[in-house]
C-alpha cells in the first residue's frame, strides 16, 4: 500500500503503482457517453494514464487542463482521466473547460480499476475515490513512468511525464 497524506493527515491505498517495465492489468472502465472501453480501444497509442479522485476539485481540474493542453502537441499520444466521477459530471467539466483532448473514464460499472492499480484509497475522508497519479505507457501498454503524488493537494510533476513520453521508441 502507498502512504499519502491529505492535507498533512495519513491516508492510504490498496497498493502500489504498476512496476516500470511491467503490463499492467487492463481495465474496462465507462466513457461519458456510456460505453464500456478497455486499453485495446487504444492500441498503438502511448498513453498518459492520469488518475485522479474527483474532476471537481481544484488541483484535479488543473491537471486536466495541463495534460489537455500538453497532449494536444504530442503525436500518438491518447490522455485518459480516470475517478470515480460519474460519466456526466466528467463530460460536463470537460465541455465546460473547453478541454477536448481529455478522454474521461470512470469507475461506475466496475470498481476493480482502483484496486488493480494500487491507487483505491482506503482510509481517510477519501475513501472509496482513487489517489492522485499518474502512469504512463508505451505503445504495448507497458509501464515507462510512474508517479503517485504524495499529497493529494499538489499537482503532478508535468515535465516527468512528458519527458517520459518523449523517450517511447514508436
Amino acid at each position: 500500500m502507498a502512504h499519502i497524506t491529505l492535507g498533512g493527515n495519513p491516508i492510504e491505498t490498496s497498493g502500489t503503482l504498476p512496476a516500470i517495465g511491467t503490463k499492467v492489468v487492463d481495465f474496462i472502465l465507462t466513457k461519458d457517453d456510456l460505453s464500456d472501453v478497455s486499453l485495446g480501444d487504444f492500441a498503438g497509442k502511448k498513453k498518459i494514464v492520469n488518475i485522479v479522485p474527483s474532476l471537481d476539485t481544484d488541483v484535479c481540474a488543473a491537471s486536466a487542463r495541463r495534460f489537455d493542453h500538453d497532449v494536444a502537441a504530442l503525436k500518438d499520444t491518447v490522455l485518459l482521466t480516470v475517478s470515480s466521477d460519474l460519466p456526466f459530471a466528467m463530460a460536463r467539466f470537460c465541455k465546460a473547460e473547453g478541454l477536448t483532448n481529455v478522454i474521461s473514464l470512470s469507475q461506475m460499472r466496475d470498481r476493480s480499476f482502483g484496486k488493480d492499480w494500487g491507487v483505491a484509497i482506503t482510509t481517510g475522508p477519501l475513501a472509496g475515490l482513487m489517489s492522485r497519479a499518474v502512469v504512463v505507457l508505451d505503445t504495448d501498454n507497458k509501464v515507462v513512468y510512474t508517479e503517485q503524488v504524495p499529497e493529494i493537494k499538489q499537482e503532478p510533476d508535468y515535465a516527468k511525464v512528458l519527458e517520459a513520453l518523449k523517450g517511447i521508441k514508436n
